[in-house]
């Protein structure tokens, strides 16, 4: 996979996360997901803050001023205010990284361009799943999405487990599971989570 290709994958994933929060009904905020101590508001504020800092992290400039793994549930707020604004950004910077670059800044440390790329990717997609599940929309994850990030979640997952404690233990899936499915499985979710389970 290319840089340019790892662009691609990040605005894809992108695109997910914003059509899935754009469909979020206005009594959904509060729903629970398959992030068991967080509501579809808190993903979304984790996710934008966890964009934000991708892009930070290269640019030295407009770090988050809260905390991502401990995000607001203000219900009062318009959870969409900023979330394109800041897409747009990370996604911008990724794009104007020089021809050549064999390593760029990530809030896990130093990665290959494409690699840091399929990260952000993976957190926006992930968490578009979750929103999406958790509200009911019809909005899977999509199984090139999920393929194209896969080198992501093998290489990173058990750093951010061990370092973070994000990511439940990686799950077994049925025979003959998807590879959306396996992506959701190893990253420690459900891939038939519903609300009802919570």
């Amino acid at each position: 996979m290319s840089n340019v290709e790892g662009v691609e994958l990040l605005t894809r994933a992108h695109t997910y996360l914003r059509e899935v929060v754009a469909a979020v009904p206005e009594r959904g905020w509060g729903s629970p997901t398959p992030c068991s101590e967080w509501t579809v508001r808190q993903v979304l504020n984790h996710a934008r803050l966890d964009q934000q800092a991708y892009g930070a992290a290269i640019t030295g400039a407009g770090w988050p001023d809260s905390d991502p793994f401990h995000p607001v549930d203000a219900l009062d707020a318009d959870a969409r205010a900023g979330l394109d604004k800041v897409l747009r950004d990370v996604a911008d910077t990724y794009a104007q990284l020089p021809a050549g670059t064999e390593e760029v800044a990530t809030p896990l440390g130093p990665q290959p361009p494409r690699l840091a790329a399929a990260a952000g990717a993976m957190d926006a997609a992930v968490h578009a799943w979750d929103i999406a599940v958790a509200t009911g929309q019809d909005a899977p994850l999509d199984e090139e999405l999920a393929e194209g990030i896969w080198a992501a979640a093998v290489r990173l997952a058990d750093h951010l487990r061990d370092s973070f404690g994000v990511f439940a233990a990686a799950r077994e899936v049925s025979e003959g599971h998807s590879r959306a499915e396996a992506l959701l499985a190893f990253l420690g979710r459900d891939p038939h989570w519903t609300p009802a389970a919570s």
